[in-house]
């Protein structure tokens, strides 16, 4: 719930943001003159940019939320790794298990199902990167058997 909180905090500073930018720009522009019409165009263009890379990040947070919940719905979300009392996964033992997952993911490539599992192994094992890599490709394959 931390998370969804920080990302509503953020999408609403960041509205409060371009609106301001936003009406600066229009005030630089307006001005006619290149440097400012420059600057105007530069404070429009890049909170744009900003703001769509903040929802491509909001649309991925919710696409895999609701594949880990239906996951975990069909009993597939547990990946059977032992946890600390803190519940954090120990990597050792995430990657010693990690060629299972693999194994289940080249074994059925189009499951949405066997690439999430693998993107959830590989966040247990502390490889941020794959994982995301792994959970847009089950967010890609579960939308195409729709």
């Amino acid at each position: 719930m931390r998370g969804r909180a920080a990302a509503i905090i953020m999408a609403v500073l960041l509205a409060v943001y371009l609106v301001l930018v936003g009406w600066r720009a229009v005030q630089f522009v307006a001005t006619g003159e290149p440097a400012a019409v420059g600057i105007g165009i530069a404070l429009i263009v890049l909170p744009v940019l900003g703001a769509w890379g903040l929802w491509r990040e909001l649309d991925f947070g919710m696409r895999s939320q609701h594949l880990v919940r239906r996951l975990d719905a069909e009993g597939g979300a547990d990946l059977g790794l032992p946890t600390s009392p803190s519940g954090r996964v120990d990597r050792s033992v995430a990657d010693a298990a990690f060629d299972g997952f693999r194994q289940e993911v080249d074994a059925s490539p189009e499951s949405w199902r066997a690439w999430l599992r693998l993107g959830l192994a590989y966040d247990a094992a502390g490889d941020r990167r794959r994982a995301r890599g792994a959970v847009r490709r089950a967010i890609s394959l579960e939308r195409r058997s729709r």
